[in-house]
């Protein structure tokens, strides 16, 4: 169940309104890198995790909630920088903005449809999408997705801090960039604790799998290259499960002819009989 408290997670305060960087928050909103997304993913994730791993549900459940709280701050800062915008943004912003809006085709939605306010869309409007999301079941898998998106998360938010002058936004994105740190460590911990994580589902037997290649890095180059002998074509795996080596060209003799087509797909490009 969810609770609801009329306070934000962290102060979100606005001194210059901007109208442009509000469509470039509505990123860290409903975007790809955004907060709906490790939200609902993280979700999704702890409802498949089995009661005999609790700690990973608890982890999971608590952290969507907080990412939930990190939305409602987006969302405050997204109307605050859109509402009274023209009245008090100094004539440089505005001017600033004014070019900005024309460049980057900056479309009504926001106005039309929202009056003013926070969308579940992406900086260019396209609505949030569950595709986004990485909820596999198997929790190692989705632990190092975690990883990933808290990655490309810290990296949009760093882009914002960078964009802006304001005051209070680099004050709120300092906050959000800060607690990106904690979640991409706290995933890489919970890995740690894991028996034997890699290769990802350590579950199936590693012998079913080819092993003349399972530890081959192969090169795909048109001409034969020597080993390069980087860390991932020699030496011991990071799953200490086997040894890399080198393959100058991959194996190569697999059938490219597809069979016949069935004649009721009229896939062949000839005239058929009359």
């Amino acid at each position: 169940m969810f609770f609801q408290e009329p306070e934000l997670q962290y102060e979100v305060t606005v001194e210059e309104p901007d109208p442009h960087f509000a469509k470039l928050l509505q990123q860290a909103i409903g975007g790809q890198e955004g907060e709906m997304r490790v939200a609902l993913q993280y979700m999704f994730q702890a409802w498949a995790v089995p009661e005999q791993h609790e700690e990973y549900r608890n982890l999971l459940m608590e952290t969507a909630a907080e990412e939930l709280g990190h939305i409602e701050m987006l969302a405050t800062a997204v109307t605050k920088n859109l509402r009274g915008a023209t009245k008090s943004m100094s004539e440089e912003v505005r001017e600033t903005a004014d070019m900005a809006e024309s460049m980057t085709a900056q479309g009504p939605r926001q106005f039309l449809s929202a009056g003013e306010s926070a969308m579940p869309v992406d900086s260019n409007g396209a609505p949030f999408t569950g595709n986004y999301i990485v909820a596999s079941g198997n929790l190692a898998g989705d632990l190092y997705a975690n990883v990933m998106a808290e990655a490309t998360g810290r990296t949009l938010a760093t882009r914002l801090w960078n964009y802006t002058d304001d005051p209070g936004m680099k004050d709120m994105l300092s906050y959000l960039i800060a607690r990106d740190t904690m979640h991409q460590n706290q995933w890489l911990e919970a890995l740690e604790t894991l028996d034997d994580p890699v290769p990802v589902p350590a579950s199936f037997p590693q012998e079913q799998e080819n092993q003349d290649v399972n530890y081959t890095f192969m090169s795909t180059r048109r001409e034969e290259q020597p080993d390069p002998g980087h860390p991932w074509t020699e030496g011991e795996a990071p799953d200490g499960k086997g040894q890399f080596s080198y393959a100058a060209e991959q194996p190569g003799d697999g059938d490219v002819a597809a069979p016949d087509p069935d004649p009721m797909t009229n896939d062949d490009p000839n005239r058929t009989d009359q």
